[in-house]
């Protein structure tokens, strides 16, 4: 996760540079084999959370190893606390730049090594979850549950688009935005999403039912920066998270759950925003607040 470029005052998200799959049969070249791939993440990254919510619902901890980087970016990109033990690197960009030395894009996590090889096969992150779900199932603990069941694909992938474009990408695009219209047509659309989000979960308790699914791990992660982060930092001010009743008792509901609350660090996704974007946050001030009880009951199961 970056800074990246703006054209015409509106925000651009870099294109994924490693799309190479994994897969169960190894036809790709890349055999879903247990101990073989590393997983690169940061607990400030909503994209990589994704990816650690995942590996702990579907019992993928002693499968896919996993490095976390340090919370504050420089110049430099991530960096790791100490050494990596397995791929001997300090800075992601060695990882980048060991795989393709003319890479000239941001470090970005999450991202896969493959330890056979000794380079980076994925930084795709919209796949990798759902890489892990269909390609690894021959390692899921018994009880794992369906995440991205085959019945329900077309409707996720069509909800999980209507998300990324307006809510995940979309407080990015009200954020880095540096024209007027940019900013207030990519609020606009943000919080008209949330509006249906929250008429949608009036009735259900998660966005497909009763069971957790890829798309509420896809949602999740911005609804858990929301009002710590994006309300003032990316200026996704017209209503707290804490405003939608539905939205805000499913996001503690979602908390509950070990996967999403456990990998839930506030201290690392506002040491992050607010220390390293420094273009929307010169000071580097981290605020205090806000004050809210994640662990309050949620009556979502009703």
């Amino acid at each position: 996760m970056s800074v990246q470029e703006v054209e015409g005052g509106r925000f651009v998200r870099q294109a994924n540079r490693f799309t190479e799959r994994i897969t169960a049969d190894g036809s790709s070249g890349l055999p879903a084999e247990p101990g073989r791939y590393r997983l690169f993440v940061s607990y400030a990254c909503p994209w990589a959370q994704r990816s650690l919510i995942v590996r702990r619902l579907l019992g993928l901890e002693d499968a896919i190893s996993v490095a976390v980087v340090d919370p504050i970016r420089d110049e430099r990109g991530w960096r790791l606390p100490e050494r990596d033990p397995v791929t001997g690197a300090v800075f992601l960009s060695e990882l980048y730049l060991g795989t393709d030395p003319s890479f000239e894009g941001r470090y970005t996590v999450p991202c896969v090594w493959d330890t056979e090889t000794g380079r980076l096969v994925t930084n795709d992150f919209p796949n990798i979850t759902t890489m892990m779900e269909t390609e690894f199932t021959a390692h899921h603990r018994p009880d794992a549950p369906d995440l991205y069941p085959e019945a329900l694909r077309p409707q996720i992938d069509e909800l999980n688009d209507l998300v990324y474009r307006t809510v995940n990408n979309g407080v990015y695009k009200s954020g880095f935005a540096t024209a007027q219209d940019a900013y207030e047509d990519a609020v606009d659309a943000l919080f008209a999403t949330l509006d249906h989000l929250e008429e949608r979960l009036s009735g259900r308790r998660y966005l497909f039912g009763d069971e957790i699914t890829e798309a509420d791990v896809r949602l999740y992660p911005t609804l858990a920066r929301f009002d710590a982060v994006y309300y003032s930092h990316f200026k996704c001010n017209v209503r707290h998270l804490t405003d939608y009743p539905n939205l805000w008792g499913y996001a503690r509901d979602l908390y509950s759950v070990p996967a999403f609350g456990e990998t839930t660090n506030f201290d690392h996704i506002k040491r992050h925003y607010y220390v390293t974007q420094r273009n929307i946050n010169p000071s580097g001030v981290v605020p205090k607040g806000p004050f809210i009880d994640w662990t309050a009951p949620h009556d979502r199961d009703r």
